[in-house]
């Protein structure tokens, strides 16, 4: 499964940080390994919440799958009808409509991918935190590389500038028409990008 396909808004809800980091506790106190994406893997990448997320995204191995899908359905969650769902990615909800994004694969003895969605190894070593509770997510480089490739919207120009003032990795060229539309979300409002450093 190409990146670029992993990401879709799936409700109006939001998944709050504590919903977050009592799912996190959960896998963690199962021995489930996951590794943040998405929009919260942005925001554990810099260690603050900087917008609302209407889902979480997690990748895990997919052996693990199985082990998760039945905890979560212990504690109320049911799979979200999709018409792209598949093995390696799918979306539980409960009735508070919080949604957890599964994007599973398979790696062989060689790092070889064998499964699943396509994550390079090395896209996996990131750290970060949410409400300063430690958890493994997707690397900053990366996680700006898997901000394309799809159509953008002003949510992903605000991750990937929140990325590069703290990290310094540059934008992809996709993001040029927001550069040059001076669009600047930090904080949730407009402003000139040139506050951010970065120039046309």
């Amino acid at each position: 499964m190409k990146l670029a396909e992993r990401f879709e808004q799936k409700s109006n809800a939001e998944m709050s940080g504590d919903v977050v980091v009592q799912l996190m506790q959960l896998f963690e106190q199962h021995g489930i390994e996951v590794v943040i994406d998405g929009g919260w893997g942005v925001d554990a990448l810099l260690g603050e919440q900087t917008r609302s997320h209407g889902d979480l995204d997690i990748a895990l191995q997919h052996k693990d799958v199985p082990k998760l899908r039945a905890l979560l359905e212990a504690h109320g969650y049911r799979d979200v009808p999709r018409d792209d769902t598949r093995d390696c990615n799918f979306v539980m909800g409960n009735d508070q409509e919080h949604e957890v994004d599964f994007h599973s694969y398979t790696f062989d003895a060689h790092g070889k991918l064998v499964f699943g969605v396509e994550y390079p190894l090395e896209s996996l070593t990131g750290t970060g935190s949410i409400q300063g509770y430690l958890v493994k997510c997707i690397s900053a480089e990366w996680m700006v590389k898997f901000h394309s490739g799809y159509d953008l919207d002003e949510n992903d120009y605000r991750d990937v500038s929140a990325l590069f003032e703290r990290f310094g990795i540059a934008l992809p060229v996709e993001y040029e028409s927001f550069r040059t539309n001076n669009w600047d979300v930090v904080g949730g409002e407009e402003s000139d990008v040139r506050q951010m450093g970065i120039s046309n």
